[in-house]
């Protein structure tokens, strides 16, 4: 096979106009913005309104990613959307955003790992290309966690925001992978410790089943324990695929679900304040467009300079998680 390079060619986002901050929600839970913010290191969230939805922030965000690129959505080959909460579970937000992007040449699908998403999706879009079969690929990772939260528990509805973000790979032309090195991980058995039900009846003609709330639920302990010891454990084993050290990495962009596990995998790999992400005090946990969102905005306000070098990581439900190693062009936006 002739192996085909990728390049990373354009980062988009999309969230909610409406702003919800710590202090708004002492209104309808018994907390105060210390409380939360000491605890997450968030002080705000952007949350859907409205119609609004994981289908109109992926439109938005792809068409974002689409203006940066140069290409028009009749040239994307592939569409691959990273969402846990859509707004149909058919036709999938990948349809919805092919014909609302006019990408009537790419096939769309959605898959579904939570908050590391993007992270799959990378690795999906990356192995097409790859293979030679497409040469413009669009990920689109959206998440509208507010409109599955329990909104009278306090330990879980503070964390989440809402948005999308979005990111074209390409073929490169001048034969340098800009994927450095990426893995991704599953491990169903911890799958209770983050969950979200389907409700559905049985046929009335069998036996009536128990039903379950459509409500995120997490067992916050168990998951900030499985987090502190596989994250570092998967940015390790990704620099080493890709024959580096942390001192060769300019920038970190993680999963932004708190700030006190953020911290954590910034002393391990020694790096300075300068050299990572953290946007979770603007837009809480993002789910799969936490990562994207993050990278965008940093972009955007000159927070990451390029040509760089920047380690991606998540978790989340699953339990899945991942890690990769990527190239930022220079003029990447």
């Amino acid at each position: 096979m002739n192996f085909k390079p990728v390049q990373i060619l354009s980062i988009g986002k999309s969230v909610p106009e409406t702003i919800i901050t710590n202090d708004d929600l002492t209104k309808i839970l018994d907390t105060s913005d210390e409380w939360i913010s000491t605890r997450t290191g968030i002080k705000q969230r952007h949350i859907a309104s409205g119609d609004e939805n994981s289908t109109t922030f992926g439109v938005n965000a792809a068409k974002d990613a689409l203006n940066k690129s140069g290409l028009n959505g009749e040239e994307i080959d592939l569409i691959v959307v990273a969402t846990s909460n859509p707004y149909n579970i058919y036709p999938s937000t990948g349809c919805a955003i092919q014909d609302a992007i006019g990408a009537k040449n790419a096939i769309a699908f959605d898959i579904t790992v939570a908050c590391t998403g993007m992270l799959y999706a990378l690795e999906i879009g990356r192995h097409f290309i790859n293979s030679g079969k497409y040469k413009n690929v669009l990920l689109v990772a959206t998440d509208t966690n507010s409109k599955f939260l329990d909104w009278t528990d306090r330990a879980s509805c503070v964390l989440f925001g809402d948005g999308a973000g979005a990111m074209i790979l390409t073929e490169a032309k001048d034969g340098v992978d800009d994927i450095v090195a990426l893995n991704v991980n599953a491990d169903g058995s911890k799958g209770a410790f983050i969950t979200m039900n389907l409700v559905g009846e049985n046929c009335p003609l069998v036996e009536p089943a128990v039903l379950g709330q459509h409500k995120i639920a997490m067992v916050g302990k168990e998951v900030y324990k499985f987090v502190v010891q596989t994250m570092p454990e998967s940015i390790m084993k990704c620099l080493e695929d890709a024959k580096m050290e942390p001192k060769d990495i300019d920038y970190l962009v993680p999963h932004q679900a708190n700030l006190r596990i953020i911290e954590g995998l910034q002393n391990r790999l020694e790096f300075t304040n300068d050299q990572v992400i953290v946007d979770i005090d603007k837009y809480g946990n993002t789910s799969a467009a936490s990562v994207p969102i993050a990278l965008a905005d940093a972009l955007e306000t000159g927070k990451i300079k390029t040509p760089s070098t920047a380690i991606l990581c998540a978790f989340g439900a699953g339990m899945a998680w991942g890690s990769a190693v990527v190239r930022l062009r220079e003029g990447l936006k």
